[in-house]
């Protein structure tokens, strides 16, 4: 089957899957201001780390692109894409890749060379260098996931010494895949490699309440390329371990990462966490996929990350597609019913971070990193150039 796109992309024109309609309907939103964006990534129509970044500065250069910059003089343009990137950016302040991503574009906007041309000829080309840069941070992205998967799957080779007669069952978490980057994914990008290289038994993911990204999400990629799957509720995981490890040979916990900090704390989708704890009890890798741009060497530890509070209707409602009589789903009808009394309070963290201590090892797309005698993580050999 074809591949899954969550952004379909060519300058001047941006398309993102509505991903709250899915698995029953692929729709696509034209995204084609900054204000749209923000609007797809508060809403969690695209999710994930990877995604959201590239949406955001997407959108900004198609924006650019046609002609929402009025300003005349290079500061005054600077200042304009400045506020364009800083409003985006407060839409998913977690997403340490939307931040790096507003930085770097920041960055080359500001290294243009414009001495010499006339305030026209200088806007173009700055708007110019906007745009490259955004498009290769999507073509970037891709490379990038197809690495994390090689590396993931050569590291659990090496532990396991995987064969015919011994392949794996891993399990994962929320959804880092096709539809929450570019292409491939991040852990689910290792479970693809896995698959590909004939060392994967069985996947597991987890429904991820409580906005069911495992279930309409992960569920829906596994079924569409045919990896052979099982879905469970979150709070089956413990059970699970304790009566089908051995069976199933389950190796590994597998999840991607919204930041993981300098000792190698990670936020990630609520839920992460319990996993972490789990698979340490039952004797079960726990490995964090993510690109060296959601690595945050400026933040210590987990303590100082800043958690986002979701809506508390996220907890007490649902919505979905109408299921007939007979079974068959009707996409054209969407219900929202209540699952609790709308009474009750409500505590909604949209993540939570897991101390580097569960982690045995953290894969990016320059190889994977395991602690060091210290019992943390470090990053200085993997990207010195964040050292300096």
């Amino acid at each position: 089957m074809s591949a899954l796109e969550a952004i379909k992309y060519s300058r001047g024109k941006l398309e993102v899957l509505d991903q709250l309609r899915l698995p029953h309907e692929h729709h696509y939103d034209e995204v084609s201001t900054s204000e749209e964006a923000f609007d797809c990534i508060k809403a969690m129509r695209v999710r994930g780390a990877p995604a959201i970044a590239i949406v955001a500065a997407l959108a900004a250069s198609v924006e650019l692109h046609n002609g929402s910059c009025t300003a005349t003089g290079t500061e005054d343009v600077i200042k304009y894409i400045d506020s364009r990137l800083d409003y985006l950016y407060e839409s998913r302040p977690t997403a340490v890749d939307l931040g790096n991503a507003v930085r770097l574009l920041k960055k080359i906007v500001r290294g243009v060379k414009t001495e010499g041309l006339t305030d026209a000829e200088a806007k173009e080309a700055i708007i110019k260098a906007f745009i490259e840069a955004s498009e290769e941070i999507l073509a970037k992205d891709l490379k990038t996931n197809k690495s994390i998967g090689a590396f993931g799957a050569k590291w659990l080779q090496e532990q396991y010494k995987i064969t015919d007669d011994s392949k794996i069952t891993v399990m994962t978490h929320c959804n880092t895949g096709s539809l929450a980057t570019s292409g491939h994914g991040t852990a689910l990008g290792i479970i693809r490699t896995l698959r590909d290289e004939g060392l994967l038994r069985h996947a597991y993911c987890t429904e991820t309440r409580p906005y069911n990204q495992g279930s309409r999400l992960t569920a829906f990629e596994l079924v569409h390329e045919g990896i052979p799957a099982t879905l469970v509720t979150d709070s089956m995981a413990a059970a699970l371990f304790r009566l089908r490890k051995a069976e199933e040979n389950i190796a590994a916990v597998i999840v991607g990462a919204d930041r993981v900090v300098r000792n190698g704390d990670t936020a990630n989708k609520i839920g992460t966490y319990q996993l972490a704890v789990l698979a340490k009890h039952h004797g079960i890798k726990f490995m964090v996929a993510a690109p060296t741009t959601s690595i945050d060497v400026d933040t210590e530890t987990g303590d100082d990350i800043e958690i986002e509070q979701r809506k508390r209707e996220e907890l007490t409602q649902i919505s979905g597609a109408v299921v007939n009589a007979d079974g068959s789903i009707d996409t054209s009808k969407s219900v929202r019913v209540a699952i609790a009394d709308q009474r009750i309070g409500v505590w909604n963290p949209g993540f939570d971070v897991t101390p580097h201590e569960y982690i045995d090892a953290i894969v990016t797309e320059k190889g994977t990193v395991v602690k060091g005698e210290d019992g943390k993580f470090h990053f200085e050999d993997l990207m010195p150039e964040r050292f300096q």
